[in-house]
């Protein structure tokens, strides 16, 4: 645990570094401040408000205990399991199969969960599902993927103005009077949000390994997930969802969006199917 804790603090160092050193790049020292003061900015927000931006977004609504008993009662079972406080429980409208969870610790925690998975999947395969969420819920990786996410995106978004302004010549950075190097702009207009996006990558997939076993430690049993994930992975490839953000789709359990070959390849999901395997082994080791 503690591995992958200072893992995780030196690639979201290396993201605000990233954003920093690109910043002084296009904008000189000035530009290096305001890159920092942007990375605060957006630390601050995800800290603050982030819960409640991807909740309106995709117009999730408190789910009651009266409305949804069963669910509750395994929910709860599973924090008195983990220790943990009870989220708060949402629904998301829509066919689509998937989960989420949210909020800057495990005192603000929200699940989320959509129409379609509350349909497919049997008790067992929601409590695979439920402590998968819970283990996000205490290893604080929700804030994590959402700091990470907004870190890349805002290399993303620098890159793309430095190579809009190269495009219409309008690009000038000074940096002790010496003019920053047009080529050198542009190579790192396109490298650097490469850069960030496999940093993102490597934060987001072993999070999700890690969660995958923890939660399915809680459950007692890995095959309940990993029943969950297969019925999961095969109605988002009968039925992707609709309306959902790049920016948000690192935050669900199986990945949202449809998948070709690029975008498997840079994915924030690791392949469904060796994630099963690693749970069909954690079994095979318990016995079950």
């Amino acid at each position: 645990m503690r591995g992958n804790v200072f893992k995780t603090a030196f690639l979201l160092t290396a993201l605000t570094l990233l954003l920093i050193y690109f910043g002084r790049l296009i904008g000189g020292e000035g530009g290096a401040a305001a890159a920092f003061l942007l990375a605060l900015l957006l630390n601050f927000g995800a800290y603050w408000f982030s819960d409640q931006l991807v909740l309106q977004f995709y117009r999730a609504e408190s789910l009651s205990e009266t409305h949804a008993p069963e669910l509750y009662g395994i929910l709860k079972k599973l924090c008195e399991a983990a220790k943990l406080p009870m989220p708060r429980l949402y629904r998301m409208p829509g066919a689509a199969a998937n989960a989420f969870a949210t909020g800057r610790d495990p005192a603000h925690a929200v699940v989320a969960v959509t129409d379609g998975l509350l349909e497919l999947l049997g008790p067992e395969e929601a409590e695979g599902v439920l402590g998968h969420e819970l283990a996000h819920v205490a290893n604080r990786d929700t804030l994590i993927a959402t700091v990470a996410a907004s870190l890349a995106g805002a290399i993303s978004m620098l890159a793309s103005l430095a190579r809009y302004a190269l495009f219409w010549g309008s690009f000038k950075s000074r940096d002790d009077d010496r003019n920053a190097h047009p080529l050198g702009v542009l190579i790192a207009a396109l490298l650097l949000p490469l850069a960030a996006l496999l940093i993102q990558l490597a934060v987001s997939r072993g999070r999700e390994y890690a969660a995958d076993e923890q939660g399915s430690a809680w459950c007692g049993n890995p095959l309940y997930l990993a029943s969950a994930l297969k019925k999961l992975d095969a109605a988002g490839r009968r039925m992707p969802a609709h309306a959902v953000s790049e920016a948000t789709a690192h935050l669900f359990i199986v990945n949202p969006l449809k998948e070709g070959f690029l975008t498997g390849l840079f994915s924030t999901h690791p392949p469904v199917e060796e994630r099963i395997a690693r749970l069909n082994e954690m079994a095979r080791r318990q016995g079950i």
